[in-house]
């Protein structure tokens, strides 16, 4: 703000010096009739829908959110976001998606969609939202342009490798609260897939062949009572890691298994262990309430403290555990 009162102080003599109101332009009847042409509905490519709104300020964009649709609309070939949310669409055929040779956002959580009932014709999609449908597996034919998949809160019970073969561009891939039990190796192909979310499914355990690109892994709610050997050794990039409310015990982890450089954030409340897992030093967020731990012992996050090795551990949760207040002090006590 105060930059902009010394610029204005600046050009106010100056304009002020030739004769003219600075602000001559705010009400002129030459600048409002530009003003207004600038703002007339654009029909590059056809006319937008009556029951939609297509803002002169953003041509490219379609709004037909929360208009109790049971179709998909026609659109503009000019269109590139479609938003259809919050409505009672139950299909998305290949002839209402004639002019979609612009199209990269589709956005259409909270309709009556079956998986069956998506159609081909969304080549060169970048972002696909479909969460709180009616899917019980994972489209056919998805394009594999796609970066943002989203269909959570939904009845899937299987993914396949088919389902998400060739998707090379995926990075976002939201698929929680589902009835997933198995992923099978359906994860291997997504080299660029860098968020994951799983939480709220019915797997027994961790997807094999996770993306090593990994940055963002969340599994929480889950039934996992075990974790494989290296489960993490291989991921360069892994930040956040979230497995709170599974069934995981201390038999079930083998030893250093979250004792690995780069993760930021580690997230085991709510399962059934009963000591506190080693962990690296560079870990900032340690999450362990709602266990069965008993003993509090520093070594499990500050294994070596000096002042050129130390943890450097922010916050840390065991509320909700079996751990006594006497066992907590000794802990801070050397002799």
């Amino acid at each position: 703000m105060r930059l902009v009162i010394v610029l204005l102080s600046a050009l106010l003599p100056l304009c002020l010096s030739h004769g003219r109101d600075p602000f001559a332009w705010l009400y002129s009847r030459q600048s409002q009739g530009n003003i207004f042409a600038a703002l007339q509905a654009d029909t590059t490519g056809g006319e937008c829908p009556d029951v939609c709104d297509c803002p002169p300020t953003f041509p490219s964009a379609m709004y037909c959110d929360g208009r109790g649709l049971t179709t998909m609309p026609t659109f503009p070939s000019r269109v590139k976001y479609l938003y259809l949310q919050n409505n009672a669409i139950t299909a998305v055929p290949d002839s209402a998606m004639v002019n979609a040779t612009n199209l990269v956002w589709l956005i259409l959580h909270n309709n009556q969609l079956t998986s069956e009932a998506i159609g081909k014709k969304l080549e060169g999609l970048e972002r696909l939202y479909l969460q709180h449908n009616n899917l019980t597996s994972v489209p056919p034919n998805l394009p594999r342009s796609l970066r943002d998949l989203r269909i959570s809160h939904n009845k899937i019970e299987k993914v396949t490798p088919a389902d998400l073969e060739g998707m090379d561009n995926l990075t976002i891939l939201y698929l929680h609260d589902n009835a997933v039990t198995d992923m099978s190796t359906s994860l291997k192909a997504l080299k660029s897939l860098t968020l994951l979310d799983l939480s709220g499914n019915k797997l027994t355990k961790v997807p094999e062949a996770l993306p090593e690109g990994l940055h963002q892994l969340y599994i929480e709610f889950n039934s996992i009572d075990s974790l494989p050997e290296g489960f993490l050794g291989r991921f360069t990039q892994l930040q956040y890691v979230r497995m709170a409310h599974n069934q995981l015990t201390d038999k079930g982890i083998p030893p250093n298994t979250f004792n690995v450089t780069g993760l930021v954030e580690l997230d085991l409340s709510f399962n059934k262990l009963e000591r506190i897992p080693p962990v690296s030093t560079t870990l900032h967020h340690l999450y362990l309430q709602a266990n069965q731990i008993k003993e509090f012992t520093l070594g499990s996050f500050c294994s070596i403290v000096d002042v050129t090795n130390f943890s450097k551990l922010q916050t840390l949760r065991l509320d909700g555990n079996e751990i006594s207040l006497a066992t907590f002090n000794s802990s801070f006590f050397f002799d």
